[in-house]
């Protein structure tokens, strides 16, 4: 990270390899993926063994990462199973798991038997030095408050909690398709059981007929951890411990319930239909992947564009011309704003971010980062990020930060 000192103002510049092509002006952007403070997010699905195709939709979503705006905040639960009404059990799930207690203990690598936490995660996500972060959390400085408090308003209260409820949505409403509500282990398995190869044969073609064109609908439910100066003020005093500390481990057990999630809205798709062009008919499992990935992302880009505390910040990827790591998936179009946010650090170690710019993207250059478009042909798909074009502002430099706006 590079420190540019201006009337009393550190500017933040996130200048990566200042003899790259990318700090000359050049397009080598292979590889090139420049850090920044991003939000962080944990991730939940709605399980309900009886609907079909379950347990092929939670085989695909245990392996859809989280978006790679956001740092991983998963916990270890990551699929809700259930069988009564959904938005009910999702915050009683919430509620009697204490989870917003447990993204907190995260943040701080807590040990849930010692009590015994650091800072580690809060510098490497809040891109600052280690070792100068711990001596200022140890000098107990104005200037080492600051960056806890700092800590608190651009990171841990930037942890959002998104719960997806993904149903299969038949596309006939009869044939072998409405009818299926196996695994595809589960079928293979029992025709190889003491069937011939013609069986096997024909029921592998049933199976890949059903899986042909697998369309969901996807609800999810955005959630936002409450963290402010009195939540923070009262973890650091009475419940942090960088060390063993019977008291202190106490203490946040005993006010788990304090910690909070606030419901923040929801979106619902009905299920689009997705080209299966490129991908094996005899992969189904792709196909549910593919389906269910799609949906997702979708639904990711929805809720940034309706609540806009859930809008992430994006880098440069280059300035000659102006390009960014954003497509399609994250809901890009020929209408799409971004303004260009220059982070600033005072003097007291607190980071706001001023806008310098407005861009658009440029039309006909709007990257399809969308899964698996390259295999399916799409226009674009091969384009590796989206070029746009500056409406207003001054010069750019590398290590600003794109966020949409209406």
């Amino acid at each position: 990270m590079q420190l540019l000192k201006m009337n009393g103002i550190t500017r933040i510049a996130l200048i990566i390899g200042i003899l790259s092509p990318l700090a000359l002006g050049g397009q080598t952007l292979e590889n090139h993926r420049e850090p920044y403070r991003r939000s962080s997010l944990y991730s939940l699905l709605i399980n309900q063994r009886d609907r079909a195709f379950s347990r092929d939709i939670r085989d695909a979503y245990l392996e859809i990462p989280v978006p790679d705006k956001f740092n991983d905040h998963n916990l270890s639960v990551r699929v809700l199973t259930t069988t009564g009404n959904d938005a009910a059990d999702i915050e009683r799930f919430l509620s009697d798991n204490q989870v917003a207690s447990r993204l907190v203990a995260r943040w701080f690598n807590r040990d849930k038997l010692t009590g015994e936490c650091n800072m580690d995660l809060i510098a490497e996500r809040g891109l600052y030095n280690a070792s100068e972060f711990d001596k200022k959390m140890a000098s107990q400085t104005f200037r080492g408050e600051a960056m806890l408090m700092d800590s608190g308003e651009d990171l841990i209260e930037n942890t959002f909690v998104v719960v997806n409820d993904i149903r299969y949505v038949d596309r006939e409403k009869a044939g072998a398709a409405a009818a299926i509500t196996i695994s595809i282990l589960g079928a293979i398995a029992s025709m190889v059981t003491g069937q011939n190869f013609a069986d096997l044969a024909n029921g592998l073609g049933n199976i890949a007929m059903s899986y042909k064109g697998f369309k969901v609908s996807i609800t999810s439910y955005l959630y936002r951890l409450e963290w402010n100066d009195e939540t923070a003020g009262t973890f650091y005093k009475t419940q942090y411990s960088p060390v063993p500390d019977a008291e202190k481990a106490a203490a946040f057990e005993a006010g788990r319930s304090a910690y909070r999630l606030k419901y923040v809205g929801k979106c619902e798709s009905a299920g689009k239909d997705i080209s299966f062009m490129g991908i094996n008919e005899t992969s189904p499992k792709t196909m549910v992947l593919k389906a269910c990935r799609r949906g997702l992302d979708d639904n990711i880009a929805t809720l940034q564009k309706s609540f806009p505390e859930f809008r992430t910040r994006t880098p440069f990827a280059g300035l000659s011309p102006i390009t960014a790591y954003l497509g399609l998936k994250d809901g890009v179009n020929e209408k799409s704003r971004f303004e260009v946010l220059e982070a600033c650090e005072d003097a007291n170690g607190k980071i706001s971010y001023k806008r310098v710019g407005i861009v658009k993207p440029v039309p006909g250059l709007i990257w399809d980062n969308r899964y698996l478009a390259v295999e399916e042909g799409a226009p674009n798909a091969s384009l590796g990020y989206t070029t746009f074009t500056k409406i207003s502002g001054g010069e750019f430099m590398q290590g600003m930060l794109l966020h949409e706006i209406d």
